[in-house]
């Protein structure tokens, strides 16, 4: 991972800042008896909490109870229930479910049913059957750990093939301060808002109202700049919660500590967003395009994610082909304004750098090069538009057969 002067990466994903308990288990919506399929998080106080989720037109009923959940409590909350498998979309009692998963759950913990954040990922359309989860929540409750963190991520995964989890700490006022998240994500990610399901928790003291804006600010240059497949899925959502217990004061403005923790947030979720991208559904190689020389932030944005969306350049960097025709290609369609023929491209990797294109035109290069650069499982794709000082990135993976046959059979 990319060192960041300050902050230092622990273990513990979201149970690495202090107050915070997870457990996961099996309850039975998942057919493979080895695989969790039901997590709990919960801090040992009520918390500071701020969200984004899906623009998707179509939203799991999960995420419509937990809006109504944040805004009945003013942005507070206590504890999260996530089941994967099924994703409680589509379904006439959907509502219901997601509001008796709360219910549950509050019961087990004692507090109130507005407290508890809501969230599935899995098949949409099929009805959730509820009593796996009624039967198994007082054992998922009892299990809570400051160290169950590993049970609670393998619960939230679907077709991912790792678990995903940072957790960085850092200072704020001399106070030394964690922040650490778990994502499920392999495919059926193109966020617009948020992508997959996502948990951050914080020991840090922070207003819902100054998250809610590092949150915002930091999904724009993290998640936001992820595609899989270039599907929104239904279920999208991040979460942040902040208990205090760390004992600083607490941030309410853009001062320096708010920068502070917005760096932090930026280490989990941009890390956090890589292993989503490496770990697309069969994919072998993680694509990061950096942008640079963008007259602003948007604009690199754009290029960006044209580039890593390409099924043309992510097919060519599953055959580690370096045509770079498609980079210039999907570049040339991006809906931003650049002068194209200033536009210069290299494909780099461990192995090197390999320059192919140079104001807007291709310049020579050694084929058996490029294939030693295009070997590696991390390419980075480098586009300098010349026209400015803003840079950004944006992340992807290559399309291999096993897309097609994973997403062949998905509901099996």
């Amino acid at each position: 991972m990319e060192q960041f002067e300050g902050y230092t990466y622990v273990d513990g994903g979201v149970c690495a800042a202090k107050g915070f308990q997870a457990n996961g288990l099996h309850c039975g919506l998942n057919a493979e008896p080895d695989k969790n399929d039901l997590a709990l998080v919960v801090s040992d106080i009520i918390c500071n909490a701020a969200a984004v989720y899906t623009t998707n037109k179509v939203k799991g009923a999960p995420i419509l109870v937990t809006k109504r959940h944040l805004a009945a409590t003013g942005n507070k909350a206590k504890a999260v229930i996530a089941n994967s498998k099924n994703a409680n979309t589509c379904n006439a009692d959907g509502e219901e479910k997601a509001e008796k998963m709360a219910e549950l759950a509050a019961k087990e913990l004692g507090i109130k049913p507005e407290e508890v954040i809501v969230a599935s990922t899995g098949v949409i359309g099929q009805i959730l059957p509820i009593e796996p989860i009624e039967t198994h929540i007082g054992a998922l409750a009892e299990g809570l750990s400051y160290n169950g963190n590993a049970k609670a991520v393998n619960a939230i995964m679907t077709t991912d093939t790792v678990q995903k989890e940072v957790a960085v700490t850092f200072n704020l006022g001399g106070v030394t301060c964690t922040l650490g998240g778990m994502a499920k994500g392999s495919g059926m990610i193109h966020p617009n808002m948020a992508t997959t399901l996502n948990f951050v928790t914080t020991d840090a003291a922070i207003s819902s109202d100054m998250m809610q804006k590092a949150l915002l600010e930091i999904t724009k240059i993290t998640y936001n700049c992820l595609s899989i497949d270039g599907d929104t899925s239904t279920n999208d959502m991040v979460c942040v919660m902040a208990n205090g217990l760390a004992g600083n004061k607490e941030i309410t403005g853009e001062d320096a500590d708010y920068e502070v923790f917005k760096q932090a947030l930026y280490i989990v979720m941009m890390n956090m967003t890589k292993m989503l991208a490496k770990d697309g559904e069969g994919a072998t190689k993680l694509i990061e395009c950096t942008v640079s020389e963008a007259k602003d932030l948007d604009t690199a944005i754009i290029v960006a994610k044209s580039v890593i969306r390409s099924p043309l350049f992510k097919c060519a960097i599953f055959g580690e082909d370096a045509n770079w025709g498609r980079v210039l290609c999907a570049i040339g369609y991006a809906d931003a304004e650049f002068d194209i023929h200033k536009v210069d491209v290299d494909l780099a990797s461990k192995k090197g750098v390999l320059p192919v294109c140079r104001n807007g035109a291709g310049v020579e290069f050694s084929e058996e090069f490029a294939s030693v650069v295009l070997s590696e499982d991390e390419i980075m794709v480098n586009v300098s538009l010349h026209d400015g000082d803003v840079a950004a990135k944006a992340w992807g993976c290559d399309l291999t057969y096993d897309y097609v046959k994973i997403n062949g059979d998905y509901r099996s």
